[in-house]
């Protein structure tokens, strides 16, 4: 299992949550757990999943996500869970 967090910040607007899920889905990266919350017409979300099983590269996938983010009108970024564990310690 390689565990990734995806995190999402932005304005609220309808479909954030469905489009990001569609593209995980299409990825065949499984959903583990996720967090959302909306905060004076904010959105964060933060997003834990599988990424072992994806045909493409972490790289490509990273850069799908920001793309989609940017499509959004979000910030989006995926981070494997070491990188993500070691900066938060930092």
């Amino acid at each position: 299992m390689q565990k990734s967090i995806l995190s999402v910040v932005g304005k609220d607007k309808v479909g954030i949550i469905g489009a990001l899920c569609s593209y995980l889905a299409e990825e065949n990266i499984n959903i583990l757990d996720i967090s959302q919350t909306i905060v004076d017409g904010f959105f964060n979300m933060m997003l834990i999943c599988d990424t072992n099983n994806s045909k493409k590269s972490f790289s490509e996938i990273a850069d799908g996500i920001e793309n989609l983010g940017k499509t959004l009108g979000v910030m989006a970024k995926i981070q494997r869970e070491d990188i993500f564990t070691s900066m938060q310690r930092i």
